[in-house]
């Protein structure tokens, strides 16, 4: 059962041209190579590593997700603590589980998670669907390479992965040409992945994969001299390493501007409002805002509130598509406001006390400079 292959009935795309096949090593030797390196020097005690069921991987996959090891770690065990099964995620407010995430970023991560366990309770009576990639792939936030990367690592059936290491690995590996996010480069390198992911140890295949990426392969500093394919390796021979994967085309982020609504009440309370499900930090807490200054007091003239306003310097947080700019403004709030104020969910809570509700990185970091003023103003 382990090391039978995983079926797959995805049909293969056909937009767009196809970017040549580069000529391959046998399988074998490149999965001997590979794999010798991984028994002397692969990563075989990460805390997902240990009890490798197709739960703990899937969380720590989507973790892992454009963050690094060394910050995963943490967030993992606690996530483990509090949500020791599938059941345990899919049966939690998803409050509960955007606080664990709280800081780890990309938080439609944190939502699909959420969303993809209830599925898997209630559509596959708490199983993961690992017997198909594609079962695996149609589930909330997973795909193909994330469901080749359970399947393999949990059960040890073969299914390729891409991510962004193995990418790296590859491209360089035959100098593929073009962003790897183009269709036609992204089929080649699928193609590639087929051909070389052995049927036996391909849970250790998928692991070396990655390992390789992360930890010699990287992106500006690649350790060359310590690859075990390095005599293979189209990019070393021309000296290109750090060219391959080429980088996605470049556009301008814009900027968005906001001003965060801190209303404190005479209890010292703070005003938050919970974000709509999807888009930007979905489903967190944050300030209530407005575009510009002028919308701030046209805000605080129509609700009373406005007898004690202060501007603070305003920061810049960057998004992966655009920057926003957030002033943050200060408003004693010395009466209740009507429900009419807000048109989404609100909460008055202590900044010195927000157990329980899940925050963007940089709400959270900014409720702390509010606590530590209302301290000090007394």
């Amino acid at each position: 059962m382990r090391n039978r292959r995983v079926t797959r009935r995805m049909a293969r795309q056909t937009d767009g041209p196809i970017a040549p096949l580069p000529s391959l090593y046998p399988a074998a030797a490149f999965q001997q190579r590979v794999l010798a390196w991984f028994d002397e020097h692969g990563r075989k005690h990460l805390p997902w590593q240990q009890n490798q069921t197709p739960y703990r991987v899937w969380v720590s996959e989507i973790m892992l997700q454009q963050t690094q090891v060394a910050t995963v770690i943490d967030y993992f065990d606690r996530f483990m603590v509090r949500f020791p099964t599938v059941e345990t995620l899919a049966a939690a407010p998803l409050d509960d589980v955007l606080h664990l995430w709280t800081g780890l970023g990309y938080y439609a991560r944190a939502r699909n998670l959420h969303k993809a366990a209830i599925v898997v309770v209630e559509q596959y009576g708490g199983r993961f669907p690992t017997d198909s990639v594609d079962e695996m792939a149609s589930l909330p936030g997973i795909g193909r390479s994330t469901a080749g990367a359970v399947i393999s690592l949990a059960t040890g059936q073969r299914a390729p992965i891409l991510d962004g290491n193995v990418k790296r690995v590859l491209t360089r590996l035959h100098a593929v040409e073009g962003w790897p996010g183009r269709p036609a480069v992204e089929r080649t390198l699928w193609d590639i992945a087929e051909h070389y992911t052995p049927t036996e140890r391909a849970g250790d295949y998928t692991q070396v994969m990655m390992d390789l990426g992360a930890t010699l392969c990287t992106r500006k500093a690649p350790a060359c001299l310590l690859c075990p394919v390095q005599d293979w390796c189209e990019a070393h021979r021309l000296g290109r390493e750090t060219d391959f994967p080429s980088s996605k085309p470049k556009k301008v982020a814009p900027t968005r501007h906001a001003h965060a609504l801190m209303l404190v009440d005479p209890a010292g309370r703070v005003m938050l409002e919970q974000r709509p499900a999807e888009g930007i930090w979905g489903g967190l807490w944050s300030f209530p805002q407005c575009d510009s200054a002028a919308d701030v007091k046209d805000w605080c003239d129509k609700w009373g509130v406005g007898d004690s306003i202060e501007y603070w310097t305003p920061f810049t947080h960057i998004f992966s598509h655009f920057r926003l700019e957030m002033t943050p403004v200060l408003i004693e709030c010395p009466r209740a406001l009507p429900a009419e104020a807000f048109s989404r969910p609100t909460c008055w809570r202590s900044p010195a006390a927000l157990d329980g509700i899940g925050l963007a990185a940089p709400v959270k970091t900014l409720l702390g400079q509010l606590a530590a003023h209302l301290d000090a103003v007394g």
